[in-house]
């Protein structure tokens, strides 16, 4: 339906409205003076008594279908107080005299004797008459005012709850393609480096070792593609996730990897947090720790945290003659953007040099919130 077909639609049903309602209201009155007429012992139709009603309210009929018109078509004119006033000024000169003026013709078509002129149809009527038709002139245009102002402030609100669901809907999705891209980048990141491994075990031609490392892998690829459909994993999943992480690693790294967990207990594990947050942080601090000399590691991994909170901290040394680590790499960006994006302000990641380590820090809420 287009522009044209709508607005004669929502013109044809303004019309009918009105009608109805002040064909409701001069029935009433009718029925009215029949029944007090009925009570004085006249044999008056209630016909007979509907027709001075219609005549005498006819012209306020069109008069509140025309502004009701003017009003939806040029809504500037009910916000303007300027425009307003001089539209009401306008009306009680030129309608209330017209008004009386129609009124008297039609009762001298129905036989009551017609003035001498139109002027001694103006003056011959008594000034309650112009009194009562100006009432009905200012009632009847304030009435319009006022429902167009309701229309239009309700086509306003609904206008904007439309526009800030479509925000709210379109932010939504936004985040979901920023957090399914993440994901993305983040699995063949750490698939990429797992690979690495292996590739180092069968380079060692120990096939048994290389088997292993492929059951292994097969375990955290699935765990991977399992996790990263959800929003949220238990940290003991997670935290088992990290440990076939390791495990694997071992088997490149042989005992020079040595990573120390504290508070891995089941209090300390009771939580919930992105998927794959730890993974590419416990990979971070092995870089830049086994990958810069030939000894062994000192990998540190400290879950804490209280009954509403949860910390979790990464720390390895800092090699002597080699810069610190900048903070900006791949898992470390994305750990952040994750937590940023689940938990907003309620979680922060910092990331620096303490104390000759390279330490990271992650503080978030223990469960997430419900939807």
């Amino acid at each position: 339906m287009n522009n044209n077909d709508n607005t004669l639609r929502r013109s044809l049903v303004s019309v009918g409205v009105i009608n109805l309602l002040w064909g409701a209201f001069t029935a009433l009155g009718a029925l009215g003076d029949f029944v007090d007429s009925a009570r004085r012992g006249a044999r008056s139709t209630y016909l007979s008594l509907l027709a001075p009603w219609f005549w005498d309210h006819v012209l306020l009929i069109v008069l509140t279908c025309a502004c009701h018109e003017l009003f939806r078509r040029r809504p500037q004119l009910v916000a303007s107080r300027r425009a307003f006033l001089l539209m009401y000024a306008a009306l009680a000169v030129c309608f209330v005299p017209l008004q009386v003026l129609f009124q008297t013709a039609m009762k001298s078509v129905m036989g009551d004797p017609w003035p001498n002129g139109v002027i001694a149809a103006w003056f011959g009527a008594p000034t309650l008459k112009f009194f009562f038709e100006f009432f009905w002139m200012t009632f009847t245009f304030t009435a319009v005012v006022a429902v167009c102002n309701w229309r239009d402030a309700r086509e306003r609100q609904q206008a904007w709850m439309q526009s800030q669901n479509e925000n709210f809907a379109l932010r939504l999705e936004l985040e979901q393609q920023r957090l399914m891209a993440l994901r993305g980048q983040l699995n063949p990141h750490f698939l990429f480096n797992a690979l690495n491994a292996i590739s180092a075990l069968v380079r060692t031609q120990d096939g048994k070792m290389a088997l292993a490392g492929i059951a292994h892998l097969s375990d955290l690829l699935r765990y991977a593609l399992q996790a990263s459909e959800r929003d949220q994993v238990s940290l003991v999943d997670e935290r088992q996730f990290v440990a076939d992480y390791l495990a694997l690693q071992k088997m490149r790294y042989g005992a020079r990897l040595q990573v120390h967990i504290v508070g891995d207990d089941q209090a300390g594990l009771d939580g919930d947090v992105p998927p794959l947050l730890l993974q590419p942080l416990i990979e971070n601090a092995l870089r830049h720790d086994l990958d810069c000399h030939e000894g062994p590691s000192d990998i540190r991994l400290i879950f804490g945290g209280d009954a509403e909170g949860l910390t979790i901290s990464v720390s390895n040394p800092l090699s002597a003659g080699r810069t610190t680590n900048p903070g900006l790499g791949l898992g470390l960006h994305h750990s952040r953007s994750r937590l940023q994006l689940a938990y907003g302000a309620t979680a922060t990641l910092s990331a620096g040099p303490a104390d000759g380590r390279f330490l990271v820090d992650i503080s978030m809420p223990r469960h997430a919130l419900s939807a």
